[in-house]
């Protein structure tokens, strides 16, 4: 396996760092933190680049809530400066090679392989009926928080050698038990962790139909008494190689008879339903915007609707879209955009 040297100088470039606050600021721009920033912006690109060279930069201490919902998450927050700034520079530049580390069906926060990459590639997989009658169904116990530093750093030193950009890695790693939710990298690392695992299934057990997203991950087979000794042997090897411990909630079924929960909908071998999770949220979320959007940020309005109409797309959920995105959301959305001076796309749908 390749591992990679002389990162560190490429990380500390004056051009990639600005690059790195270009990116970080995508949808933040309204953020007091990013309007400081933004006012002196070379000033401040320059501290961070002296942190860096210097190897004064320091993890800073987070800011944390509870996120409620249905499940109760505990959230890191980092500021903005320099923080934010600082992981997306590191991520410009080792980002590409990690990803060719990681197999083609592992889809969280992946560039190019989000939730609707998945769901076609799982629609892909069921298109063979006879070896994916039954699916496997399993995740990881508490993963963000338990999983083990010094595992995530082995890991991460498989592909790179380069002891500037292992310092600094380190240092984001070790500054907080676990991978805190909320950190730009967290999705990252949580994929490298779990990459062991991916390759073994491929390569070791010879699995051809496999997809994971986060910890959540399914295998799908012709024989069901296979997928029981195959959970088995996964149950050690998250153990043993990982120190995680799989959820209770595993499950072996029929795919034909229950539907595979997976990405947000419910896939049969010949439809594709969305999960009602989703769809509750969605209608919660429309009503929301009716009743408050006077005094919501118009970015919020906008990606709301529009992230729900990728849900909506891909399950073919018209009637549900054309019931909730009525005139007075349409109304709302062209105020919105003409008081802003954007394009509605909604005219385009």
């Amino acid at each position: 396996m390749k591992r990679y040297n002389n990162l560190y100088e490429k990380i500390v470039e004056y051009p990639n760092i600005e690059l790195a606050h270009i990116n970080a600021q995508k949808g933040k721009k309204h953020y007091t933190s990013v309007k400081k920033i933004n006012k002196d912006q070379d000033r401040y690109l320059r501290e961070i680049q002296t942190m860096l060279i210097n190897k004064t930069f320091r993890n800073s201490e987070y800011d944390t809530f509870i996120k409620r919902g249905k499940k109760d998450r505990l959230i890191y927050r980092l500021p903005y400066f320099p923080d934010r700034i600082v992981q997306h520079a590191i991520m410009n530049i080792v980002e590409p090679f990690w990803k060719k580390t990681l197999i083609r069906d592992t889809y969280s926060a992946i560039k190019g392989r989000g939730i609707h990459d998945g769901v076609k590639r799982l629609q892909g997989f069921l298109k063979d009926k006879e070896n994916t009658q039954y699916c496997l169904k399993m995740d990881i116990k508490k993963f963000y928080p338990s999983v083990n530093n010094d595992i995530l750093k082995q890991i991460v030193r498989k592909k790179i050698k380069c002891k500037d950009t292992l310092w600094l890695l380190d240092e984001i790693i070790d500054s907080s038990p676990g991978i805190p939710i909320g950190n730009y990298m967290s999705q990252y690392f949580g994929n490298l962790y779990l990459d062991p695992l991916d390759h073994w299934l491929k390569e070791d057990k010879r699995i051809k139909y496999y997809a994971r997203y986060c910890d959540d991950f399914i295998i799908l087979h012709s024989d069901k008494e296979f997928l029981y000794k195959l959970k088995q042997d996964i149950f050690l090897f998250i153990k043993n190689e990982l120190d995680l411990i799989v959820k209770e909630n595993h499950q072996i079924f029929p795919v034909s008879i229950r539907g595979i929960d997976f990405l947000g909908y419910v896939f049969k071998h010949d439809s594709i339903l969305l999960r009602k999770s989703i769809i509750n949220d969605f209608k919660h979320k429309i009503i929301n915007i009716k009743k408050k959007w006077k005094s919501l940020h118009y970015n919020k309005i906008i990606n709301t609707i529009m992230s729900y109409y990728g849900w909506v797309k891909h399950g073919k959920a018209w009637n549900l879209w054309n019931k909730y995105i009525d005139n007075e959301i349409k109304n709302i959305m062209q105020t919105v955009c003409i008081k802003n001076n954007i394009k509605n796309p909604l005219k385009s749908i």
